[in-house]
């Protein structure tokens, strides 16, 4: 499938990702997203946890991560390998927080978490956190222009081993790529940030394969996440390891969700769909008109002269899709 095909990727990309696999990051060996270097990781003391608004999270477990790069603003995309509670699945996960995370008047607040998950492989690393496609720099560039909300942006692995894939997926006898994804990544941002209760506070976006597992797991957890917005995605899963799973493949199908979504009416979930003007996308436009009724909303972005490409899907993310969920999602609210 399209979805499955390897995208593009630069040698510069290549070689940042070489480099987060051997563990060098061209910084320092450790750092904290609160600026701190202590060996011991802070954790989130009683009268802090009180005083916050009632769908804050405060961080409960902070650990130290490794640096990646540096934006230009300051702030640090990180990394740090996770051994995954719920999955047993043990991977690495870049973060990167916002400038307005720090600000003082945000000192108490939550912000949303956006999920990035690539394409191919989506292993041994994840392309977002590099500078050939700049995602931070340009959803910072977003914020400060007011179409972005200030995303956390978390970017971990997609999939357990090189050219092999799991549709974001609990596969039996198989890595459980679907909980390290629902469970252990998402609570690996509880642990380390401020986030919100409220689904309304978690979005994805992906590209290829990632813009699939997003969107799958929006209509799987609609419970937990509110928004996707999906480059090119399949539209219904086709791992191999599926064969003689019948029965679980179709529990794991984009498709057979958003059914179950509509009959019980809610909750409310939104998806914005990305595609070249030059690939073949009648899938998921077909889709995209079954699917988007009741309480899944959807949206359609073409970018123009454009295939199925991964720098395509980041720059049609910028074209409205971002600022698409953005409005449909809650962001960080100043102390009184």
């Amino acid at each position: 499938m399209k979805s499955r095909s390897k995208i593009l990727v630069p040698a510069a990309v290549l070689l940042a990702s070489s480099l987060a696999v051997s563990g060098c990051s061209g910084g320092p060996t450790e750092a904290s997203f609160d600026g701190t270097s202590s060996a011991k990781s802070p954790k989130s003391g009683p009268s802090e946890a009180a005083s916050a608004p009632g769908n804050v999270q405060m961080p409960t477990n902070v650990r130290k991560w490794n640096l990646q790069r540096e934006l230009s603003d300051g702030t640090q995309v990180m990394w740090t390998t996770l051994k995954g509670p719920k999955s047993g699945f043990e991977g690495r996960v870049w973060a990167w927080v916002p400038k307005q995370y720090k600000e003082k008047k945000y000192e108490k607040s939550a912000f949303p978490v956006l999920t990035a998950l690539p394409g191919a492989s989506g292993y041994p690393t994840n392309y977002w956190f590099g500078s050939d496609f700049k995602l931070q720099e340009r959803i910072s560039q977003q914020i400060d222009q007011g179409k972005s909300l200030p995303f956390i942006v978390m970017m971990p692995v997609l999939n357990a081993k090189l050219d092999q894939y799991w549709d974001g997926s609990d596969i039996p006898g198989q890595p459980k790529m679907g909980t390290w994804m629902s469970d252990d990544v998402p609570d690996l941002a509880r642990e380390n940030f401020r986030t919100y209760k409220d689904p309304k506070g978690w979005g994805f976006f992906g590209s290829s394969a990632g813009g699939y597992v997003g969107m799958k797991m929006v209509l799987q957890y609609p419970d937990r996440f509110s928004t996707a917005v999906a480059g090119g995605p399949d539209t219904a899963p086709d791992s191999p390891f599926w064969n003689g799973y019948e029965q679980e493949r179709l529990a794991n199908d984009p498709g057979r969700l958003a059914e179950q979504l509509i009959k019980k009416n809610g909750p409310k979930v939104h998806l914005s769909f990305l595609l070249g003007d030059k690939e073949e996308g009648s899938k998921v436009k077909a889709f995209k008109e079954k699917i988007g009724k009741g309480p899944i909303e959807t949206d359609l972005h073409l970018i123009p002269n454009a295939g199925h490409d991964g720098y395509k899907y980041a720059d049609g993310l910028f074209q409205g899709p971002l600022e698409w969920i953005s409005k449909r999602m809650i962001g960080p609210v100043p102390s009184a």
